[in-house]
């Protein structure tokens, strides 16, 4: 059963011009009609490089940016269509871990008084002692000591304020926490531990999360599903195993081609893919698909004026692409100027 259904929602924020800023002169596309679906107790992976519009995607669900058009239902409800007190209501069971923990932290603020601050206005805890009772348990979940509570967060490591965070999150007891990039601040030692904690607290508290990172190997760790996204676009989505033993999409296969491989047998003989020219802009995206300026399979008299849909390839497999099977079987070859030449071995000259 889907907890979270996204149909085409669409994200734009107007560009101003004018003396008064009254002028508006176009748009910035940041998410351009994206649908997904996210069922309960699973973790859904959200990848792409900075600018594709997956953390705006994410803040939109929360209703936390406007949505231009589209609908995002939550439990049979469309949060799209909610007034603010109904939405208020609402946010008890949608959560949100902050990218960067100390700055999504008041710093005028202790632990206690941060985590009861959404308690007390949600109405949980009859009272400050039954609300402390619940912020203690919740810190002795994520790893934290009841001394905590009194300190400050510049007290506290990096990977002890991301748990700050997620006990901010969990004392709500919500149903769907979206995680914008929860371990990218962190040291590589301590991401894992963190990662962890949020695997161990989805298996005993019953969580679903939309988990949102650049960070192909979390994201491989982590989720069931992953969605990979280009310039505001949905252009992949499958299975985490599947996504990661065979792409479809040039970009996703552009973005594994570039995850180094440990063993040097392997590394030498894959296929590397050079994205050539740069990034389009959001406000100036190009017609026909998002992508077919950087692809190497371009088919520029129909890629450049035709929309390719997400489209089921199998097994629950969608690839926004017009010519996936063909790149798939190898009778579509990419330009050779965007692959790389092999590896040389130069210890062996």
């Amino acid at each position: 059963m889907s907890l979270l259904e996204l149909d085409e929602v669409k994200v734009h924020f107007p560009v101003k011009r004018g003396v008064l800023f009254d002028r508006t002169v176009g748009h910035v596309y940041a998410v351009d009609g994206v649908s997904l679906s996210v069922t309960a107790g699973e973790t859904y992976g959200l990848v792409g490089e900075s600018g594709c519009g997956k953390t705006t995607l994410g803040r939109a669900v929360l209703r936390l940016t406007d949505i231009t058009s589209g609908s995002v239902v939550f439990d049979g409800t469309d949060l799209a269509q909610l007034g603010d007190e109904e939405m208020r209501r609402s946010r008890r069971r949608l959560q949100m871990v902050f990218q960067d923990p100390l700055g999504s932290l008041n710093p005028r603020q202790n632990i206690e008084s941060i985590l009861s601050e959404g308690m007390a206005a949600h109405g949980i805890g009859a009272d400050r002692a039954a609300r402390r009772a619940r912020i203690v348990e919740i810190l002795d979940r994520v790893g934290l000591p009841a001394s905590a509570l009194s300190r400050y967060p510049h007290e506290f490591s990096g990977g002890q304020r991301q748990r700050i965070g997620i006990a901010r999150a969990l004392v709500l007891d919500p149903d769907l926490i979206i995680c914008d990039e929860p371990v990218s601040a962190l040291d590589v030692s301590i991401q894992a531990q963190v990662i962890n904690l949020l695997e161990e607290l989805q298996e005993s508290m019953g969580l679903t999360y939309l988990v949102i990172a650049h960070d192909l190997a979390v994201v491989r760790h982590i989720s069931d599903r992953i969605g990979v996204m280009y310039l505001g676009n949905l252009v992949e989505e499958a299975a985490s195993d599947a996504l990661y033993e065979e792409p479809r999409h040039p970009y996703t296969r552009a973005l594994m081609s570039a995850v180094p491989v440990p063993d040097p047998e392997v590394e030498a003989t894959r296929e590397r893919i050079l994205l050539t020219g740069d990034l389009p802009s959001p406000a100036s995206p190009p017609p026909g698909c998002r992508f077919h300026t950087r692809c190497p399979w371009r088919q520029p008299e129909r890629c450049a004026t035709e929309r390719p849909a997400l489209t089921d390839v199998g097994g629950g497999h969608k690839v926004a692409c017009h010519y996936a099977a063909e790149i798939a079987d190898g009778t579509l070859l990419p330009r050779q100027d965007q692959v790389a030449p092999p590896l040389v071995d130069v210890a062996k000259g």
